[in-house]
């Protein structure tokens, strides 16, 4: 008969430790996103969410599993708002736009108060060395295989030109969205959205078998 008390408590406890970490992590994208990922203290986390530091540093051995950890939330996140929303678009040009488009949206809506996390994070990171780099490296080969699948998959379905050089083409979208990310939380204006919507539409119509079966122009949000 203890077994059966002590098991519901147990339950609580840790339903109340994955509260408390979703939690954590939430308010740890969201200030590395401004302030840096070398931003995050585990005390400061603590005291801003009103936490025992001792139940924070529990979850988190480490600043750099604090770190670690962040990147996969916010790949989490990134993956809720840019890539699941496309999923089961049929293939084709269209679904390359969308993609795009809702890039751009995650960018301009601040899903992240510092714009694109990764964007920030790899600034951050990419000369150094060590499992944060690695991790911050491995999430944008992802995102970039992702959106290279996206345009193969167009490719394959007659919409996209065969003769179209996919990872240039890829390279070109990619440095349309960063720009846009960092001229609008540089600037704190989102003009450069529709700029870089139009430029990408401009490059996908240039590799597009029915150019006109993409929109003339992107919708102001």
């Amino acid at each position: 008969m203890g077994t059966d008390v002590a098991a519901p408590h147990n339950d609580r406890r840790v339903e109340r430790g994955n509260r408390t970490r979703r939690l954590v992590l939430r308010r740890a994208v969201d200030v590395a996103s401004v302030e840096g990922l070398e931003g995050l203290s585990l005390g400061r986390l603590a005291g801003e969410l009103e936490l025992s530091k001792s139940g924070v540093f529990a979850l988190f051995g480490s600043k750099e599993d604090l770190q670690l950890a962040a990147v996969r939330a916010a790949t989490k996140i990134f993956a809720e708002h840019v890539i699941e929303p496309v999923r089961d678009l049929p293939p084709g040009l269209g679904r390359l736009w969308q993609v795009c488009a809702g890039w751009l949206g995650y960018s301009r809506e601040r899903v992240f108060p510092g714009g694109c996390f990764f964007y920030s994070a790899a600034a951050e990171f990419d000369a150094r060395e060590g499992k944060v780099h690695d991790a911050l490296a491995e999430a944008r080969t992802g995102w970039f295989a992702f959106l290279e699948q996206v345009a193969r998959d167009a490719q394959k379905s007659g919409e996209m030109a065969a003769d179209a050089e996919v990872p240039q083409l890829v390279f070109e979208l990619a440095a349309f969205l960063e720009m846009a990310n960092a001229e609008s939380v540089l600037h704190d204006e989102i003009t450069c959205y529709d700029k870089a919507a139009n430029a990408i539409l401009n490059r996908l119509r240039g590799v597009a078998t029915d150019p006109s079966a993409l929109p003339e122009r992107p919708r102001s949000q």
